[in-house]
């Protein structure tokens, strides 16, 4: 059974995910913190930022809350954009305590602007991250940071090329937020581009053989 030990601990140490990122020259990560004073601004003053890399295929973006919002009818505004069309995007809005409302929206060519989920009471919770996650096969899942509230939602294909941010719906309305941050992480790859992909599928199954090699040696002796 010696043999069976150090097959499983070399298998661990191929599936690491360190491991899984060298051998796939896609997967790509970054992370952008955006301060306070960036969501006090209206819709159309907001600048479209492009990001350093293009995220598609299968993507995940978490969203880490830590702002201080200066009034209760604050909000926390981010739009991703898709790289190929700019008029194409996912809104998330996060409002302030108490109430912390949550929703999300995407906009497309054919359907246009459309609000697929929205919760005006607890609709995220400071202490968690919620997550964003889309492929190709899947489409759009978003994690309030307690649950899923929308699931493999069929958008089509959507890159992120660029986002922004705001949260004042006037220019004469008191500032959005007080203080603080809000810190998006991405990560991105195209599966097809790992060559080991299907590694731990294997090695699964060659455990499986093993073991029911040696069991059959075992129990004929």
């Amino acid at each position: 059974m010696r043999y069976l030990f150090a097959i499983i601990l070399l298998s661990g140490i191929f599936i690491n995910p360190a491991f899984a990122q060298e051998v796939n020259p896609s997967l790509m990560i970054d992370t952008i913190e955006i301060p306070a004073e960036e969501f006090n601004r209206v819709l159309r003053d907001a600048p479209i930022i492009p990001l350093d890399d293009v995220h598609a295929v299968s993507w995940q973006v978490t969203i880490d809350n830590n702002l201080l919002y200066a009034n209760p009818d604050g909000n926390a505004v981010f739009r991703l954009y898709d790289a190929n069309f700019e008029d194409e995007f996912i809104e998330v809005g996060m409002g302030s305590i108490p109430d912390n409302k949550f929703w999300v929206a995407v906009q497309t060519p054919k359907e246009g602007y459309i609000v697929v989920h929205s919760d005006l009471e607890r609709g995220w919770y400071p202490q968690a991250k919620s997550i964003i996650s889309f492929t190709d096969r899947a489409g759009l899942t978003v994690n309030n940071g307690a649950r899923i509230v929308v699931t493999n939602l069929d958008i089509g294909e959507f890159a992120i090329g660029s986002y922004s941010v705001h949260g004042m719906e006037g220019s004469t309305d008191p500032p959005a937020v007080n203080s603080g941050s809000l810190v998006l992480e991405f990560l991105s790859g195209d599966p097809s581009k790992n060559e080991f992909a299907m590694f731990p599928f294997y090695v699964a199954a060659g455990i499986g053989v093993i073991v029911g090699v040696l069991f059959l040696t075992k129990k004929r002796s």
